[in-house]
């Protein structure tokens, strides 16, 4: 296994008066997917704003590549070569989809082998490029989302519930992009409820509940156990295929 890129220690997270994150403990290693199960308001999406410093951990530790980011701010963060797809998709509708790319892109001009490589992974930034982005389908803002987050290279990805409301082709085509975006140096945190996808792309797992990581292992164990997926998340792989 791989050396672990981020690491979570003991963080807790408050929006106001709700104590959200309660002491999470969470390993990311580098290289591969690591994907964060659970259920609705199990506190995913406020361990990936907390990591990328939206939220400010109360509590706890988060180091990347070693180093502690606990606390710093999110142009911060994000230099150090991590992107955030959040689940609205962070899309601005009113600019094209070139403008979308070029304003994600921090060192102008954006390099145009790389741009080659995103349009052949995501079909729809060649079609669309000067189209408006308002104009596009939910999946193809999906794809835009993640492209604009792979526009420079990132050493570590949030992504979240990036196949939420998609259409059964989409999700394919999703997951494929996700697939070989994998086998570069990017490594991912994925936040999915789509078990079945999630199964088939993860390396590793960790499910949450109550705002606490539960359990963590490898993702081919959890798949291939009904039972444990009945104990930790009420559900079965083969209920959701």
């Amino acid at each position: 296994m791989a050396d672990n890129l981020l690491t979570l220690s003991g963080v807790h997270t408050l929006i106001g008066p709700y104590h959200i994150l309660q002491g999470v403990d969470l390993v990311v290693p580098e290289g591969g997917v690591t994907v964060l199960l659970g259920r609705n308001g199990a506190g995913k999406t406020t361990t990936l704003r907390t990591i990328m410093g939206l939220w400010n951990a109360s509590q706890g530790e988060i180091r990347f590549d070693d180093h502690l980011i606990t606390g710093l701010d999110t142009p911060d963060i994000s230099r150090r070569g991590i992107a955030y797809v959040p689940e609205d998709m962070g899309v601005f509708t009113d600019l094209t989809v070139a403008e979308n790319m070029t304003l994600a892109a921090a060192n102008a001009p954006i390099d145009q082998k790389r741009l080659g490589w995103i349009k052949a992974l995501f079909p729809p930034i060649g079609t669309f490029w000067n189209a408006s982005a308002g104009t596009l389908s939910g999946g193809q803002k999906q794809m835009l989302s993640v492209a604009r987050a792979v526009i420079e290279p990132r050493r570590l990805i949030l992504i979240d519930e990036p196949t939420k409301g998609l259409a059964p082709a989409i999700i394919k085509a999703m997951t494929d992009a996700l697939r070989e975006l994998k086998e570069t140096d990017t490594t991912i945190l994925l936040v999915e409820q789509n078990f079945a996808m999630a199964s088939t792309i993860g390396d590793t797992v960790a499910v949450m509940d109550d705002g606490r990581i539960i359990h963590s292992g490898v993702m081919r164990e959890l798949a291939e156990d009904d039972a444990m997926q009945e104990k930790l998340m009420g559900l079965s792989l083969e209920a959701h295929q």
